[in-house]
């Protein structure tokens, strides 16, 4: 009799369970998976809570009874996207010197959380934070994890490690005296559990320090993001096992040189002898899109950007970015932009992998606006196939970060994070400027075009 209890009681809880799941169906669009095919027209995406159960088509697959149909009808669905480079701590604001300052109390509990629901309502569900002080960095990507707040999968590196931090910054940037510095700083990030190691100005440190810094990361089984603003820093990470280089860099040389392209070349031929490709973070359209803003600003009024800070922060940020033109931080800028395409297309030549990654956060940079931003210049003005952009903003990032069995593509068994867009994307990829539906984990956050207000906490929404 007992045991007939228990099993009725399993029972009955099991039936509960099954009643709680959600259940959806998205169905009629044309499928891009990530998996570099094919799109599948009329497709039909099953959801189960937070995974996906089956893809196929309207042919093929019937929708079972209890699930909730989601037409996309005359819509491209595919992956959410990934923002490989960007700095929740920022959110746009042109001074540093008085943002760091300023907003160092409010990074946890207001900066960052509105930073990231604003990249996932873009339709960013997976990001990459590089760079910021440890404890918010770590207690942001928690409460993501554990639905406490609305934003894409975070993988964080924490404070940047470098010889000498720039003064006023030593909150998130780390210096390196001695090996046995540079070690235990790597350690401390590793035990507190930070996702990736970012080093800067690795040619500033002596070889045996940078060195240190790659085969203590490694050690701990994650990867290293280095900076490539100088031929030097390019070849000491070559030399010391970088896993993938951030911008573009060499100020307003017109080109990379003959050395640092054959040392490219010689890493890229190697591949899965080195540990795989060599991934590059071009970080290329706040560079390349800043005289047109300058010249005509109006996209900086969109409030997109407002959405989660205070008003007192948005009228600083205003306030900050009035005169583009007068930035300091963006007087190279001119300069910069006509080397631009040389370098992109040296780094394609190359042969290395490339990666959609933004900036997103510095001057005039939102995180609203930033990812398909890149998208665009990429295949509209450098002539990048957008089947291999939507790659580089999807598959190629989980690789890189040890998840393609999870997320990035859309099959059975990976997280249900989809995005979709009314029309053709293949066509007209500048159509990810408004994404007309977003799912994360199987939540919906944008629907017909619309902010689902009602998935959000009170403190971000905007009605």
């Amino acid at each position: 009799m007992m045991r007939l209890i228990a099993a009725g009681a399993v029972a009955l809880g099991l039936c509960a369970a099954a009643e709680a799941q959600e259940r959806r169906a998205l169905v009629g669009g044309t499928l891009i998976d990530g998996n570099g095919g094919e799109p599948i027209a009329d497709s039909v995406i099953l959801v189960e809570d937070d995974r996906i159960t089956a893809v196929g088509t309207v042919d093929t697959l019937p929708v079972p009874e209890g699930y909730e149909v989601i037409s996309t009808e005359a819509m491209t669905v595919m992956p959410g996207l990934w923002e490989m480079h960007a700095h929740l701590m920022l959110n746009g604001h042109a001074d540093y010197a008085h943002w760091d300052v300023a907003y160092a109390d409010r990074l946890e509990d207001e900066i960052m959380p509105a930073s990231a629901v604003q990249l996932l309502l873009a339709g960013v569900t997976t990001a990459r934070d590089l760079g910021a002080p440890l404890e918010p960095s770590l207690s942001v990507r928690d409460r993501i994890d554990a639905g406490e707040l609305p934003g894409p999968r975070l993988f964080v590196s924490g404070p940047f490690i470098q010889e000498e931090p720039y003064p006023g910054t030593e909150a998130f940037r780390w210096g390196v005296d001695g090996v046995r510095e540079a070690r235990r700083h790597v350690r401390t990030l590793a035990e507190a559990g930070v996702d990736v190691i970012k080093m800067v100005d690795q040619d500033q440190m002596t070889l045996e320090e940078s060195r240190a810094v790659v085969e203590e990361a490694h050690a701990h089984g994650l990867r290293v993001v280095g900076h490539s603003h100088r031929p030097a820093e390019i070849i000491r990470g070559l030399e010391i096992g970088v896993d993938n280089f951030e911008h573009t860099g060499l100020t307003t040389a017109p080109e990379y040189p003959d050395h640092v392209m054959d040392a490219l070349v010689a890493r890229t031929a190697r591949g899965r002898v080195s540990g795989g490709p060599l991934y590059w973070t071009p970080t290329i359209e706040g560079l390349w899109n800043y005289e047109r803003t300058r010249d005509n600003p109006e996209r900086l009024d969109t409030d997109c950007w407002h959405r989660g800070l205070e008003l007192d922060t948005i009228a600083d940020i205003a306030q900050s970015i009035e005169h583009p033109d007068r930035l300091t931080y963006m007087q190279l800028t001119p300069l910069r932009r006509r080397t631009l395409e040389r370098k992109f297309q040296q780094l394609r030549e190359a042969g290395v992998l490339m990666l959609i990654g933004t900036d997103s956060g510095i001057p005039m940079k939102f995180h609203c606006q930033s990812t398909w931003n890149e998208i665009d210049v990429w295949t509209r003005e450098l002539g990048v196939p957008v089947m291999d952009t939507i790659r580089a903003a999807t598959y190629w990032p989980s690789v890189f970060m040890g998840v393609e069995d999870e997320w990035g593509r859309i099959q059975p068994g990976q997280y249900a994070d989809i995005i979709a867009v009314d029309g053709d994307v293949l066509t007209y990829p500048n159509l990810l400027q408004d994404v007309d539906f977003v799912m994360k984990g199987g939540t919906v956050y944008v629907e017909d075009g619309d902010v689902v207000e009602s998935a959000l906490p009170a403190s971000l929404r905007m009605e």
